[in-house]
Order: C-alpha cells, then sequence, then structure tokens
C-alpha cells in the first residue's frame, strides 16, 4: 500500500513573525442589577472565559467561535438561560453584495450577552447610547433582560428596511431605464438586483421559525405587560418576508418585460431591413435583364437610360404605397 506524502509546515523565524488582529475587547454594562456584555467576533480564549463566567454549556463556546451557525434558540432550562442565533443581511463593500451577519445572545436573568461575527451598527449604536445615558441605561435595564433583548432585535429589524428601500429603489431606476432606450444595459441591473433579493431571502427565511420559536420561550425573561412586545419583532419578520416575495415578483416581471422589449426592438430592425430587402429586389431584377449582353429595343441610347431609371423609380413608389396601404410601415 503506497504511503501518503508527508504534510510540509512552514516553520516561522521570529524575526519575521506575522502581525494577527486580535479581536474586539468585550465591552460591559451594568446597572439595576443587569448585566450586558458586548463582544465582536471573540476568539476561543474570550469564549471559554465568557462561558465559565456565566455557567454555559462548553458545546455553545465551539457555536460561538465557529463560522456559520444555523439561525437556533437552545434552551438550557435546568441553567436558566437561552442561547439563540440569528441571521441579519449586512452589505459587503468588498464583494458588492449582500451577506449574512450572525449574532449569538445568551440571555439569563440577570444578564444578556450578544456576540456578533460582525460588527452590527444597531448593536454597538445602542450600546453606545446606554454606556453615555445614564438613565437611558437605568430605565432600560430596569425593564429585564427580556426588554434589552427586545430593543436589539428591534433595532437590528430596523435597520433591514433602509436595505429594502435601496433595492426598491433600483427596480424604480430599472423601469425608467428600461423604457429610455437602455434595455440592453438593463440586463447586468436585473441580474444584480436578482442576486440581493435571493440573499436577502436566504438570510431572513431561515429565522422566520426562530423568531417564533423565541417569542413562546423568552416569556419568563418578560413581565406580563411586556408579553405582546416579541410579537412586534415577529411581524417585523414577516413583513420583510412580505416585501421580499412581491421585489421577486417585481424583478421576475421586469425580467420578462425587458426581454419583450428587446425582443420588439430586435423585430422592427429586422422588419426595417426586410422592407428594404424586398424593395431591392425588383430593382436587382430589372437592373439584371437590362444588364445583359443582348440586344433590346433602344440599347446604347440615352433614352433607354432614363427610361429603365424612370421604371425602377415608379416600381420602388408603388411597393412603398403597398406597403403603407398594407399599414406595413
Amino acid at each position: 500500500m503506497p504511503s501518503l506524502p508527508r504534510i510540509t509546515r512552514r516553520t516561522r523565524s521570529h524575526a519575521t513573525a506575522e502581525v494577527v488582529a486580535r479581536p474586539a475587547p468585550a465591552r460591559q454594562l451594568d446597572a439595576s442589577g443587569l448585566t450586558w456584555v458586548n463582544v465582536v467576533g471573540p476568539d476561543v480564549e474570550t469564549a471559554t472565559l465568557l462561558a465559565e463566567r456565566f455557567g454555559w454549556h462548553p458545546l455553545d463556546v465551539e457555536d460561538i467561535v465557529s463560522k456559520r451557525q444555523r439561525p437556533k434558540v437552545d434552551d438550557y432550562e435546568d441553567d436558566g438561560y437561552l442561547f439563540i442565533v440569528l441571521h441579519f443581511p449586512v452589505y459587503d463593500k468588498a464583494v458588492q453584495r449582500l451577506n449574512a451577519a450572525e449574532i449569538d445572545v445568551f440571555i439569563g436573568p440577570d444578564y444578556l450577552v450578544t456576540i456578533p461575527n460582525r460588527e452590527l451598527l444597531p448593536v454597538t449604536r445602542l450600546f453606545a447610547r446606554c454606556e453615555h445615558d445614564a438613565s437611558l441605561r437605568e430605565g432600560l435595564f430596569a425593564k429585564g433582560t427580556g426588554r434589552l433583548l427586545y430593543e436589539v432585535l428591534d433595532d437590528l429589524f430596523d435597520y433591514c428596511f433602509p436595505i429594502l428601500d435601496k433595492i426598491g429603489h433600483k427596480l424604480d431606476s430599472i423601469e425608467d431605464d428600461m423604457f429610455e432606450g437602455y434595455a440592453e444595459d438593463v440586463v447586468r441591473d436585473i441580474s444584480n438586483v436578482k442576486q440581493e433579493i435571493i440573499s436577502y431571502r436566504k438570510v431572513i427565511k431561515p429565522g422566520r421559525s426562530t423568531l417564533r420559536a423565541l417569542e413562546r420561550r423568552v416569556d419568563k425573561f418578560l413581565s406580563e405587560e411586556l408579553d405582546l412586545y416579541f410579537d412586534d419583532i415577529v411581524d417585523s419578520a414577516e413583513r420583510i418576508w412580505d416585501q421580499l416575495d412581491n421585489y421577486k415578483e417585481v424583478v421576475d416581471g421586469l425580467e420578462s418585460t425587458n426581454e419583450s422589449v428587446i425582443s420588439h426592438r430586435q423585430n422592427d430592425v429586422l422588419r426595417v431591413l426586410t422592407i428594404f430587402s424586398v424593395l431591392v429586389l425588383p430593382l436587382t431584377l430589372i437592373s439584371g435583364i437590362f444588364g445583359m449582353n443582348v440586344a433590346f429595343p433602344g440599347a446604347g441610347s440615352t433614352i433607354a437610360f432614363w427610361i429603365v431609371l424612370g421604371f425602377m423609380l415608379a416600381t420602388i413608389i408603388g411597393m412603398f404605397g403597398f406597403f403603407r396601404l398594407k399599414r406595413w410601415l
């Protein structure tokens, strides 16, 4: 049995050591007996320290540091916390596409830990507002971890709607360009918008069932008067999904319309070329007959030339009048 080749490993010299980017440090806020920790893209060491501090299951550490987890809600009843994974759309400028950003959330009776795999501006901004506004922090934290989680998710879903508005604006621009003579250039724009809609749907679709499960399981962290708050989050997700469905139908209709516009313009070109061909055909026949190397009445005279030329002109006028009568022109 042949032996497998050895994997060659490069040794790094101390003189040319690579600089490894460290993840953002964990930031913490405390008020009214509640703790909010926010950390972006933690490494294994940071995730392990958080798990030891709050008593999370060791498998949760693997989920935190993994590149991509499906949206889910894990209920650890004995330990008294929920582990939530959700995805939200973000625009990646490097590839100019919509990608999914993941946020892992741990919610317990007296703490909330948010762990996005990349910076999510709504979370960062809400954390900064609570950090700099003591009255806001006290008022929000006093309502419990469930209300704080609602505020985080509400800001994240509010951040999704401007992306939808941009897609709608692109669809309107495509419709305007389509009927202004840029149908061929619109094909690429339609393809890009379709890709954005598909990417958006791939991000939102798995999270719909997760939000319904979260709505049922987060009740133990909410007071009775706040029970309906998470129903608003579910409604926001459903509105986004309905809007994406509408956009999908619109872009499919625009694509069909654009193909019809291109086909119609091609038919117009072919119709004009066909008319020219039909008009030239009898002229070619006449010039061929009188151009034969045989003797015919008036051959070699100037009058015969003008007679043949007039006959050709009369043929063109007659055929043109016939086409107009048939409304082919």
